[in-house]
């Protein structure tokens, strides 16, 4: 029986972070604490970056070791100093996050060692003391010699941490801004596809992962679907459909390997629907995994409005194999949408643009709770998506929200990046 990856809830920040894991299949402890190091490097790249996050708080370390996972960085989790030369001895790691906490002798000594180490790392402080003691164990790190970046002041946010990682060139970087030629994209192989988690906000666990389209370019680096879906053929959205669900369910797969036994689902253009081989390819990846979760195919809302009568058929064609259909970005059409008798979708995704800013927005929160309730009304399921504050959450939650999405639980990661999470997360709850 696969086991379901665990995760607990810190009001305080907002942050899901793993708790205590029941394991009956996945890699060998070895193989975890191999993850754990993140000593290999990715393919096609001769250095993967790592990052030691020392840090009293362990939402805090799983909060940012999640974020740089998402941007292809390696990371290690530590309570305290305790061990850091044994650490630096077999890896030297490009960033560290040192927490000053109420004591803030314990960062100084930690400091110290590095200093002593001969250390030529990044060193970011981080912590909730006032300005003025926050400096003074800065200065501190300067007269041991080492790179101090500014000090980040307590509670910082996802977009931070990415910002610090880019200034240092670490990870994935910032895709130029460009457009590409989907059909191209397609015959070059540049397509590839990265998952991002989906959290139960009521159990509090990862329970499936969307995955989401991206062209790496070889000059334009990483590209959004911005950049490639505009003006695309339908035989091209057709294609790129099918090798979303193939590799997604590949994906699936690996994960279920791990242990972790996630739903999956894939955005399909509402034109090519019923043009694409969804039961076969479904049944063909069953084949080879009889315990794989269910499938679900997310549809944008404004494509599929003047669709309904295509959704129904193509819902009541794919039940019979565990596929159900989602309408994402959901809200705009809400009116029409709520006068549907027959409801096709399993899932309704509530539209960011109502998400953000939830929890101090009266207006948001109405049309929010009014979808909630359409949602149960008509059996289905609600999603949130692009969730990025801690404050959205918890009213996500007080208003029966199931299912949510966004930077505060993970951004879309590469596959190896999610299992390297996996692995790293499965790695700590060991311990």
């Amino acid at each position: 029986m696969p086991r379901n990856v665990g995760l607990m809830f810190s009001a305080k920040y907002g942050l899901f972070i793993h708790a205590g894991l029941e394991m009956t299949a996945g890699p060998a402890p070895s193989q975890l604490a191999e993850a754990t190091r993140g000593s290999a490097p990715r393919p096609g790249h001769a250095h993967t970056p790592l990052c030691l996050i020392i840090d009293e708080d362990a939402s805090i370390r799983h909060f940012v070791a999640l974020v740089l996972h998402g941007i292809g960085v390696d990371s290690e989790e530590f309570a305290g100093s305790h061990g850091l030369p044994t650490v630096l001895a077999r890896r030297v790691p490009d960033l560290i996050f040192l927490d000053i906490g109420l004591e803030s002798a314990p960062a100084m000594k930690c400091l110290a060692t590095l200093g002593s180490s001969g250390y030529r790392g990044h060193v970011q402080l981080t912590g909730s003391r006032g300005q003025a003691v926050l400096e003074h164990v800065k200065s501190v790190g300067e007269q041991h010699g080492l790179q101090m970046l500014p000090v980040l002041k307590k509670p910082f946010e996802t977009a931070v941490i990415l910002k610090i990682a880019q200034s240092l060139k670490l990870g994935e970087p910032p895709s130029i801004a460009g457009r590409v030629d989907l059909s191209e994209a397609l015959s070059r192989g540049w397509i590839e596809f990265w998952y991002q988690p989906k959290i139960d906000l009521r159990r509090k666990q990862l329970v499936g992962m969307e995955a989401v389209a991206r062209a790496r370019h070889p000059e334009l680096g990483v590209l959004m679907p911005a950049a490639f879906l505009p003006g695309a053929t339908q035989s091209d959205l057709k294609t790129l459909s099918e090798l979303a669900l193939s590799r997604g369910l590949q994906s699936a797969l690996a994960f279920a390997e791990l242990g972790a036994s996630l739903h999956l689902a894939v955005n399909v253009h509402a034109s090519v629907l019923d043009k694409i081989a969804i039961a076969e390819i479904v049944a063909d990846h069953r084949a080879q995994h009889k315990g794989a979760s269910g499938i679900i195919i997310d549809i944008a809302e404004d494509q599929i409005i003047t669709e309904l009568g295509l959704a129904v058929t193509m819902a009541e064609k794919l039940k019979p194999h565990g596929v159900v259909l989602a309408v994402d970005h959901f809200g705009r059409g809400y009116s029409a949408l709520s006068r549907v008798k027959e409801m096709p979708f399993r899932e309704i995704k509530l539209h960011r643009d109502f998400v953000t800013g939830l929890g101090s927005d009266k207006v948001n929160a109405s049309l929010c709770k009014a979808v909630i309730e359409f949602a149960h009304n008509k059996g289905a399921t609600a999603t949130a998506i692009g969730i990025e504050r801690a404050s959205d959450a918890l009213a996500l939650v007080g208003l029966g929200c199931d299912l949510g999405q966004g930077f505060l639980f993970g951004q879309a990661m590469p596959e190896k990046r999610f299992v390297a999470l996996l692995r790293q997360r499965a790695g700590v709850a060991k311990r």
